[in-house]
């Protein structure tokens, strides 16, 4: 067994033989030509008839998908409308003198190379997507038929090239693709009757190959790097699109464990075909809002694949966590709006850093401290080092305009401390009016309700905030004074503890009394043995890690 280890981005498993797909060459000949302007007008000729194949292409995916699935390939027609990309192109064919389908290819180069130095993971994953359509435009010059069919049965060039050629049309199995890469339109373009999942040498978990391969839900994994090996073509392979293991020639110990949560996936997939669509809402008629939780912009997918109302947290400290340096604005606006745009209408509610206690950052500097849990962290650093809030207000802010954002405030004691955020988020506000950037101006704000001073504060704070969120990890440790990192403290630590639950009910009833909601984002969200005190107790929403959203729904309705 060969064990591979690349990036997770389309969750599922899959078991099956592989076919590689070779690498399929876009070399392009340069010749010198007489008649510029005849070999302009060839361009836009081409172009035209690229533009109508990716409009073809676009009705395929939005019967199959959704419309706002399909929006990729408008993006794509506009960008070989845009007039500087066809500027670049006549501008080549003028100056050097060279043939359309080399001043194509070193047009689409130029502008992959430009979106590739880019800051932001939306705009480099522009450069595959340049590289797409420019590559369609040199196969309509090059001659090549049109790979797009009027009645849907779509034949892309990874299908020409090795897909058909190499018997999964022809026999009917079915099969993994291993690649060097896939293009967003090979990717749409794939049979998933015939395709079990994906795994490319290069790629990332934002380029839109991957944004499509969850939507159609075919495990992915993308950067196996070196280790692709197109001798692995017709052997048995097992991936995880969720960890981005992949295994090629795996033992029996390896195939019986994946076959086991293979099945126990497909039955969430049953239950998720009964539930998909439906109110979380008991049969009394009480409704309960159902959210999820994230760390990631990545996770999203996750959210959405298992039907989740909106994201009730997002973790935004790991944005922190897994740089070396402090993420600038553009860095986390890019982030924030990403999510925003995937979720659409949902809710998205996203924690402000809560750096500090277990989660501790190099480049903040922070001092030792010999019980960090009840130290420098959180809300506090946000007050106490207001440069480092406002990057991260303003490109919150900045992301509201995508989507709909919330704001919510961790570790929150205090009136005050929400006060003094408030002023710094007005503060960021009316920067960017200045700058004439939009945001929405109404984003809601809300707090975690983590310890006994915000529940004993709940009625102040209500009337300062638009929503609470109970923090159920950090309430337990700090109602029952057991830091929940020492784990010979577990037997004492119990979230059961009617102080506990005391606590959640106060803090319930302090949000109704001002006409507020309150929701649940920690663990005991997820906790089914308390679905029905919660419900009892009357709490409005819960936020549960993405593969809880449906178990959860379940005991809701039959509540």
């Amino acid at each position: 067994m060969r064990t591979i280890q690349g990036v997770g981005v389309s969750a599922g498993i899959a078991i099956g033989t592989v076919r590689v797909l070779a690498a399929v060459d876009y070399a392009v000949e340069r010749r010198l030509i007489d008649d510029p302007q005849a070999e302009m007008d060839r361009f836009r000729a081409a172009r035209d008839t690229a533009v109508a194949q990716l409009k073809q292409l676009r009705d395929n995916v939005a019967a199959e998908f959704g419309e706002n699935k399909a929006e990729l390939f408008d993006a794509h027609r506009l960008m070989l409308q845009d007039p500087d990309y066809a500027e670049c192109v006549e501008g080549l064919i003028a100056q050097d003198k060279v043939n359309a389908e080399f001043a194509v290819k070193s047009a689409a180069e130029q502008f992959a190379a430009m979106f590739a130095a880019m800051d932001s993971s939306t705009m480099q994953a522009r450069a595959a997507d340049v590289k797409d359509v420019s590559r369609r435009v040199m196969n309509v010059l090059q001659g090549k038929r049109d790979s797009t069919a009027q009645d849907g049965s779509v034949q892309g060039d990874a299908v020409q090239n090795g897909i058909v050629q190499n018997g999964i049309a022809q026999n009917g199995e079915s099969h993994i693709i291993f690649a060097e890469d896939l293009a967003p339109s090979d990717t749409a373009q794939l049979d998933r009757a015939k395709v079990l999942g994906l795994v490319t040498a290069k790629g990332s978990a934002n380029s839109h190959t991957a944004i499509l391969a969850r939507t159609m839900g075919l495990p992915a994994i993308t950067g196996i790097g070196d280790a692709f090996d197109p001798a692995d073509d017709g052997h048995v392979a097992v991936i995880d699109g969720t960890s981005g293991a992949v295994f090629v020639d795996p033992d029996e110990a390896t195939l019986t464990e994946y076959r086991r949560r293979k099945a126990e996936a497909e039955e969430h997939l049953s239950l998720l075909r009964k539930l998909k669509g439906k109110p979380t809402e008991t049969k009394s008629g009480q409704r309960v809002h159902l959210y999820a939780n994230i760390s990631r912009p990545s996770d999203a997918a996750a959210v959405l694949a298992n039907d989740a109302e909106g994201i009730g947290l997002f973790r935004s400290e790991f944005l922190y966590l897994e740089r070396e340096d402090w993420p600038t604005e553009e860095f986390q606006f890019d982030a924030y709006g990403q999510v925003a745009q995937e979720m659409g209408d949902r809710p998205v509610i996203i924690r402000t850093l809560d750096i500090g206690a277990d989660k501790q950052v190099d480049y903040f500097n922070l001092s030792h401290e010999d019980n960090p849990a009840l130290g420098y962290r959180a809300i506090r650093i946000c007050l106490t080092r207001p440069e480092i809030f406002k990057v991260q207000l303003r490109a919150l802010l900045r992301a509201s305009a995508y989507g709909n954002i919330a704001i919510m405030l961790p570790m929150i004691t205090s009136v005050q401390e929400v006060r003094d955020a408030k002023r710094i988020l007005e503060e960021a506000k009316s920067e960017l009016r200045g700058e004439r950037i939009d945001f929405n101006e109404s984003i809601q704000i809300g707090v975690m309700i983590e310890t006994p001073a915000s529940v004993i504060m709940a009625d102040e704070l209500a009337a300062e905030v638009d929503f609470f969120s109970i923090g159920t990890n950090d309430l337990t440790q700090y109602t029952l004074a057991c830091d929940r990192q020492n784990p010979s403290l577990e037997r004492f630590a119990d979230p059961h503890s009617p102080a506990v639950l005391r606590m959640i009910q106060m803090t319930i009833e302090a949000a109704h009394r001002h006409g507020i909601w309150c929701g649940i984002c920690g663990e005991l969200g997820a906790d089914l043995s308390l679905t029905d005190t919660f419900l009892r107790l009357g709490i409005d929403e819960l936020s549960v890690s993405p593969t809880s959203v449906l178990p959860l729904r379940n005991v809701i309705r039959n509540h």
